[in-house]
């Protein structure tokens, strides 16, 4: 049976069970060629199997980055998709292979960085780490990408603060360290106990 025939729209099913399990057997086999199947079909006409297909692919992405990261460049494309689901779901399969595909997502930082302004929480999520683990890879990504990553740290809502400090302390480092923690610092009288918590936590890391 083609692997795409194992999607939830081919299997009739409306939840995303068929897609998860899609992705675990395609991890484990390490099934290069199904993964090929399904990324070819993120173009499909049919929007319910693009959106099905960008699920797997993600899923995936958690379990064994390097079978989806050959197609970083069609993940970046859907960027530009009038779809939403498929742009926040290859904004998550960026993250998922950002340590690998780090050069060709920085050369595209200024896409990423519209879609984070302009998207949806969860397009903001996947992009904030994406772009977090890019600059973790090398410190010229990181002097280029750092004021834009420190600003929304400083900007976004304060119900927000935890995660993304919690995506962007992955490239902290002593040039950036002191500005991370003032900004926490600032931001901190303003949270609920839960929310600074993990703040604190946080910043034990640098104690």
């Amino acid at each position: 049976m083609s692997v795409l025939m194992k999607i939830a729209f081919y299997q009739g099913i409306r939840d995303e069970i068929p897609n998860q399990e899609l992705a675990r057997e395609l991890a484990s086999a390490k099934n290069a060629e199904g993964v090929k199947e399904i990324a070819e079909h993120l173009w499909d006409k049919n929007t319910n199997v693009s959106s099905d297909c960008i699920k797997v692919l993600y899923e995936t992405g958690y379990i064994a980055p390097e079978l989806i990261a050959p197609y970083a460049q069609d993940f970046i494309k859907l960027l530009h998709s009038k779809q939403n689901r498929l742009v926040w779901g290859a904004m998550i399969a960026l993250s998922t292979i950002a340590p690998l595909a780090a050069a060709d997502l920085f050369e595209k930082r200024d896409l990423l960085i519209k879609a984070i302004s302009q998207g949806s929480v969860i397009t903001q999520d996947g992009g904030i780490k994406t772009l977090a683990q890019v600059a973790a890879v090398d410190l010229v990504y990181l002097d280029e990408l750092n004021p834009f990553l420190m600003n929304f740290l400083r900007t976004c809502r304060i119900s927000d603060v935890p995660r993304h400090a919690e995506f962007i302390v992955a490239c902290v480092n002593d040039s950036n360290r002191h500005e991370f923690l003032t900004i926490l610092q600032e931001r901190l009288p303003h949270m609920t106990p839960s929310q600074a918590k993990r703040i604190t936590k946080i910043q034990k890391m640098f104690i």
